[in-house]
């Protein structure tokens, strides 16, 4: 008797505990919930082996899209994050070929990809027709519908290039961001035959 008692006190202590638990870790689940970054093709050539042999040791260089800078602040950032790294010790060719690509993909007239877009938790999802009238309208203004419709990537890659889109002017609310998504995954996704 006393034994099941004990059990008893001990399941009891478990499920108080979890249920305590429990509201304070949700938030925090949810917060890191879709959480965007941007996707940075790799550079080619000679700039690539400056990257390589400098900077992806410590980071990778998606980084980069979150900042729009002119040479001088690319050049005044990459000192000061890189105090007392190996990073400082750039031959001036190296150090001048890359921050000619910075400024040529990441310059002030490019736009810095937001740092802190979390993708909102839809219940409602768009029908075909619904889709499609939401790409003419926020899509169509800068180009062809072609390009949409021969793409095929996951729903991350089609996340962040709609975030990329809506930074450049596509006027998409957040929630429309992500209802488009996952139209955009389910239909144009990788494994879609369309």
């Amino acid at each position: 008797m006393k034994s099941r008692l004990g059990k008893a006190a001990m399941w009891s202590a478990l499920v108080l505990a979890i249920a305590l638990i429990t509201p304070i870790a949700a938030p925090v689940a949810a917060q890191n919930r879709g959480a965007t970054r941007p996707k940075v093709d790799r550079p080619d050539g000679p700039v690539w082996q400056v990257i390589r042999k400098n900077c992806t040791s410590c980071h990778g260089i998606d980084d980069y899209a979150f900042y729009a800078l002119d040479r001088s602040a690319w050049q005044s950032l990459i000192e000061t994050k890189h105090k007392d790294k190996p990073v400082n010790v750039l031959v001036d060719t190296d150090r001048d070929l890359l921050l000619d690509w910075l400024v040529s993909k990441f310059g002030p007239t490019s736009t810095a990809f937001p740092r802190t877009y979390i993708a909102p938790e839809i219940t409602e999802f768009f029908s075909d027709p619904e889709a499609n009238r939401l790409l003419e309208r926020a899509c169509s203004r800068c180009h062809s519908l072609d390009r949409v419709n021969l793409a095929r990537k996951s729903a991350d890659e089609w996340r962040v290039l709609t975030i990329q889109m809506k930074t450049k002017g596509a006027e998409l609310s957040d929630e429309e961001v992500e209802k488009l998504v996952e139209w955009l995954a389910r239909v144009k996704g990788i494994n879609s035959q369309q």
